[in-house]
Order: structure tokens, then sequence, then C-alpha cells
């Protein structure tokens, strides 16, 4: 018999709802079966649907308590989730589900990312429409696909059937902020198209690992290492010493998530691994002390093959010229918002297989001007090693909106229950309210969320007394609305 890991957790229905998701696998591009459950949750309850050919899905919830005639109110999040993992965990994210557990004050997995974000929106929005006796006005539930590769769900849904004009996100991930605006973003790819050839000498495989990681958005002003980069300086002062000719490389798997490690092998002439290790420590004492890295490794160690298909010494140090050469961290701050990162980006991807390498990254800016010339810098950057570009995912900045009565009545619901007011505020992440806001005129949007800690990383972790806390601020909002 299944022993519930969450049992005894409260609010008991949200956390029963958030272990039944995390069974179900449903990263990016993987939404089908999650969206299958939510249509299958939808037709038990009576409720009236809509699933898309994006697998997007909306439902509407009656009004309960004699507030059946009041306007709507749109509650939405996305279905899938970053899927990271530690090296040696043996879990297939594809198929599936997530060895969740707790410690009495967070819900975590077993070294794997948990998905809070962003499934406890679904927890939350399938616990209020599964009960009538939760006094609420008519809610319109939306939830959509692929958000943290592009937000294509969003880009892709019609939401012509909508009637509400008041939207909570619930994508955020600190509890007492309110999250009004958001930064646009799009994802670039630089790819360069690569021949092979027998070559002999000595294999060495390189390695940075034990990078902490991190969510490109909200994260990227953390003073964080990128693993991609950092190999690419590695090759760099590896390529002062001796010709080499490279195999593989391997780094990051999430253009949104920053690279935690990255590994490259290599025929490298003359090899001593003495040498790449004396480069290999100096490289290490500089990253540590450049960054807040203090558990990171880099190191070089001995294939047992000699020789290998690999990239001729031209064609290698063009690849380390690329790695070098890319853009990455924040490139400009906010001169209006003290603190807020205006425009970034993170090389997210790097992977170099048989027949081409690939340089993927995310980039963000809440300034359009300057999100289109970090892109055309890029193009730029292509062009010069004669490499493919492609672009992806594009969606606008969630703008301020200075008169928003959904926004007055959450602070002063908030002030009252918890008597102290939240932070109102703008962020560097992408959240799709923007895109939301360009289909329904008018539409008054606010995000919030409870507690998460290190989102798209292995050590994500969701606070359970926040989310009690976030469930009952929600009640209370949907009965003052």
């Amino acid at each position: 018999m299944f022993q519930r890991k969450l049992a005894g957790l409260a609010p008991e229905r949200v956390f029963y709802y958030f272990e039944e998701l995390c069974k179900i696998p449903h990263g990016s591009r993987n939404t089908r079966q999650i969206s299958d459950w939510l249509v299958a949750f939808a037709k038990a309850q009576g409720l009236r649907y809509h699933q898309d050919e994006l697998e997007n899905v909306i439902m509407f919830v009656p009004g309960t308590c004699g507030m059946e005639d009041r306007e709507p109110v749109i509650i939405q999040g996305h279905m899938d989730m970053v899927c990271e993992k530690d090296p040696d965990v043996d879990l297939d994210m594809d198929t599936q589900g997530l060895q969740i557990c707790h410690d009495g004050s967070w819900v975590f997995a077993d070294r794997t990312t948990l998905g809070g974000d962003d499934g406890i929106a679904l927890a939350y929005a399938l616990a209020l429409a599964e009960d009538d006796k939760i006094p609420h006005p008519p809610l319109e539930l939306v939830f959509t696909v692929d958000e943290e590769i592009g937000m294509e769900g969003a880009a892709g849904i019609d939401l012509s059937a909508l009637k509400g004009r008041k939207l909570l996100n619930i994508d955020s991930e600190e509890e007492g902020i309110f999250t009004v605006s958001c930064a646009g973003g799009a994802r670039a790819t630089i790819t360069l198209p690569v021949s092979r050839r027998a070559v002999y000498g000595p294999c060495v495989r390189l390695t940075v690992e034990g990078l902490r990681g991190g969510h490109s958005g909200v994260e990227i002003h953390k003073n964080l290492g990128n693993a991609n980069k950092i190999m690419g300086r590695f090759l760099s002062e590896v390529q002062k010493l001796m010709p080499l000719c490279l195999t593989k490389l391997s780094g990051g798997s999430k253009d949104n998530a920053i690279p935690r490690s990255c590994t490259v092998t290599m025929v490298a002439m003359g090899s001593h691994i003495e040498r790449i290790n004396d480069v290999a420590q100096r490289l290490q004492d500089q990253i540590r002390e450049e960054f807040d890295e203090p558990e990171v490794k880099i190191y070089g160690d001995d294939v047992e093959a000699f020789g290998g298909n690999a990239l001729s010494t031209e064609l290698s140090s063009k690849v380390i010229g690329l790695l070098c050469g890319m853009p990455d961290g924040v490139q400009a701050w906010s001169r209006d918002i003290e603190g807020l990162v205006q425009t970034s980006l993170n090389l997210g991807i790097a992977q170099l297989d048989k027949e081409e390498l690939r340089l993927t990254s995310a980039v963000r800016s809440s300034v359009e001007e300057e999100k289109q010339v970090l892109l055309a810098r890029l193009r730029e950057l292509a062009a010069f090693y004669d490499c493919g570009y492609s672009q992806m995912g594009e969606y606008p900045a969630w703008e301020y909106r200075k008169d928003s009565p959904l926004r007055d009545t959450m602070v002063e619901v908030y002030s009252e229950m918890f008597g102290k007011a939240p932070e109102v505020v703008a962020i560097h992440a992408g959240l799709e309210c923007g895109l939301l806001g360009q289909k329904l005129e008018g539409l008054d949007c606010v995000s919030i969320g409870p507690d998460m800690k290190d989102i798209h990383t292995s050590r994500e972790r969701l606070d359970i007394a926040s989310v009690e806390r976030t469930w009952k601020f929600l009640l209370e909002v949907l009965k003052r609305i």
C-alpha cells in the first residue's frame, strides 16, 4: 500500500495534490501526462474545461457561498518544471516520479529538483476547485505548459473564453513579496558545425564542478560562477601550454539554470597532467576569490585511451574562443529601481556532439531596446565565428501598472493579517503575466507564492509553514476581491 510522504502536513488537500503531481513526470516538453491528469480532475469534479493542442488546460469553477455572481478571478500557474539532478542520482525524470520527503519544516526531493516552481500553483488551485465550502467568486484556472523554456504555452493559449480581468499568478518564491512587473526575454542559440578526424595522443578529461548553480533570472546577480564560462578560461590556459584537439564538451542542460558543472575530453599533444593540474589549481583559487563558490573543483585527469575522433587544433581553438567570447551575467542595472538587474544573459548550455557545437543562452531585459541590442550582439558574434544563429521563445516584459485595484486589495489584506506591509517589487525573472496581459485587455495582475529556496537546482525546497500562511492569505483575498 502506498504511504503518503506528506500526510499530516497542512493545508492537507494542498499537500495531497502536490504529492500527487510529484508522482507524474512533468518536465518541459513532457507535459502530456500532467495535462491529462488535470483534465481527469476536471471531469471528476464536473467542471467545464478546455485542453488545447499545446496541452494547456483551462478550468471554470463556479462561485460559492453567495459569491456566484461576482466577477471571475483568474488563478494561473504552469505545469512544467525544470528537471535537474545530482550526477549520481539514478532517476529518469522523463519517465519516473520524484522521490519526495520532508523534515517538518521543508519539503524537498532526493537530490533532484522538486518542482515547487510551479507545482504549488496547481496544488492551491485544485484544492480550491474541489471544495465548494470555501467562499470564492467564480474562478478561471489557467494552467500553461513549457513556461520554463520560453513561455510557449502562454504564448499560444487562447484566452477568449475568459471573463475575468484580475489575475493571481502563483509563480513567485518569496512569501510577502508581491511581484507586479518583470523582464522580457528570449532564448538564443549559436551553432558551430564541426568536422572530425582521427587524432593520436594522450587523452585528458577536464572537469569544473561543485558550483552552486541557480535560477538565471532571480539569482543572476548573486556572484555565482558559470561552469561553461569557467571551462572556457581553463581551456584557454591549457591551450597556451600545448596543442589540443577537443573530442567532447558538455556543460549545463537548461538555458535558464546557471550551469553547475562542465566536462571536456581532448587529445593533448605533449600532455603532462601535472602541468594541467597546476593550471587547474591556479584557476580554482581565482574562481573562489572572484565568485561566491567555495566548493568549486577544477582538475584534469588522464583517460584510458590514446587518441580519438577529434576536432582539429584550429577548430578546437575556435570553440575555445567562442566560449571565452560569449557574454554572460549582468549586463546592466536599473537606474530607477535600486538593486534591480535590468539586462542579463546566462550561457546555460554548451554541448559538443558529433556534428556541431551548440551554445544556448537565456537573455532577459526589462528594457526592450536593451534586449534587442544584446540579441544583436550574439548574432554578430555568431557571424564573426561563421556560426549559425537561431532565436525562439521571445516574450515581452510585464510593465508596471500604476492603477491596480487588485494590488491595493492584496496589500490591505496582507497588512491586516500579518501586521506588516508586503514588499511590492519588480523582478528580473520572466513571468507569464506579460504575455497573458497582451491577450486580455485591461488585465490586472499580481504574482505571489510561498517561500522556496534554490529553485532549478537539486537543493530546491518548499517551506511548509509558508505554504499554509500563503493558502490562508489566498482564501482571504478571494473573499475580498
